[in-house]
């Protein structure tokens, strides 16, 4: 029996908005535009070339909070990577840096003090978090575009990938503590909050990104693996 899922083809894409203002940030990452009027999901993931039933998985998977997902769903392994790959850079290159600035001009910067601790943490965390996803982008999704091409490789295999995915959560949570319980006596306090409310929106949809791979791309690959043996 199938399972039951929250959104489908023919909602309206302007609800599933109105339920869940996250989801804002899946559509971006499909390449998917605002200004899509009462157009169904179906319609405008037609317009724009997304693959419906990939965005409706990653969308159920999210709203459904991991616990209400068919694994044998079969989502287009192209349309996912390409999901992933705008994450990656949307981390990277927007998130980290902005909440970055916001840290920077939240502080008064010296060397002697947690202002420095502060900031040379969060540097340190966004050089691990860019390391690993620089592996996923040089070596899974490598290795995801081979097996879709029809190579396949006696070397890797996507079990590997799974057993070490880790993005480093503790150093994150060390950053919270410190500015929660150290917070520079001099710090805008404004900038401060607002740079640590992104930092746990950061973390949770990292969080969430990270669930995305080890439960939508590693069974879908998995399945790609049996296919060419």
């Amino acid at each position: 029996m199938p399972i039951q899922t929250k959104y489908n083809p023919a909602d309206k894409m302007v609800s599933l908005i109105a339920d869940n203002y996250q989801l804002i940030q899946v559509m971006s990452r499909f390449g998917i535009p605002m200004g899509f009027g009462d157009k169904t999901v179906e319609k405008v993931c037609s317009d724009h070339g997304v693959d419906c039933a990939t965005f409706l998985a990653v969308v159920n998977f999210i709203v459904d909070g991991f616990s209400n997902y068919d694994t044998d769903n079969n989502v287009s392994v192209e349309s996912l990577l390409l999901y992933l790959k705008r994450s990656h850079s949307y981390f990277l290159d927007y998130c980290l840096p902005a909440i970055r600035r916001k840290l920077l001009e939240g502080i008064s910067l010296r060397t002697t003090d947690v202002s420095f601790l502060i900031l040379k943490f969060f540097d340190e965390y966004m050089h691990e978090v860019r390391i690993h996803m620089e592996y996923e982008e040089k070596t899974v999704f490598k290795y995801v575009n081979n097996l879709l091409s029809g190579k396949s490789s006696e070397d890797y295999k996507i079990t590997t990938y799974s057993e070490h995915h880790d993005l480093v959560s503790l150093k994150l949570k060390e950053l919270k503590n410190i500015i929660l319980k150290y917070c520079p006596e001099d710090a805008n306090t404004n900038l401060l909050n607002d740079a640590l409310y992104d930092i746990y929106r950061c973390e949770e949809e990292l969080s969430s990104h990270c669930h995305i791979e080890d439960c939508l791309l590693v069974p879908a690959i998995l399945r790609l693996e049996r296919n060419r043996n």
